[in-house]
């Protein structure tokens, strides 16, 4: 084993069928929970801890209304979620979930709009 900070190809495949499941949980409903019975959820990445056992989910609330009312019904029902994902993502210890909000969305907008802005725009012509 080397000391890589580089992400091993079992923490993304970990990672990966984590965020499946969550995903698939909150599409189907199975969250017993009035906040996120009205918002659909994606589930954008899941990170792994080196040693497994921790998974930070990012998600993002469809359009990105009442993200934190999101967060804090993923948040209230943490337990549920992670006895699920222990039953369906077979490891040797049960991931401790948290969740974090998908920032990645606004920064590319943000981007996006500094690019088009006339200034930028204009030095982006000059070269």
């Amino acid at each position: 084993m080397t000391d890589k900070p580089e992400k091993s190809v079992r923490s993304l495949r970990v990672g990966e069928q984590i965020r499946h499941v969550l995903s698939e949980i909150l599409q189907r409903g199975d969250v017993h929970d009035e906040t996120l019975a009205r918002h659909m959820v994606s589930v954008t990445e899941v990170r792994m801890s080196p040693d497994l056992r921790h998974a930070t989910a990012f998600v993002k609330p469809l359009l990105g209304r009442d993200e934190e009312a999101v967060l804090k019904a993923l948040r209230t029902n943490t337990a549920y979620l992670q006895r699920e994902v222990a039953a369906r993502v077979q490891t040797k210890f049960a991931a401790k979930l948290k969740f974090l909000a998908d920032d990645s969305f606004d920064e590319g907008s943000h981007i996006d709009a500094l690019l088009k802005a006339p200034k930028v725009a204009q030095d982006l012509d000059d070269a």
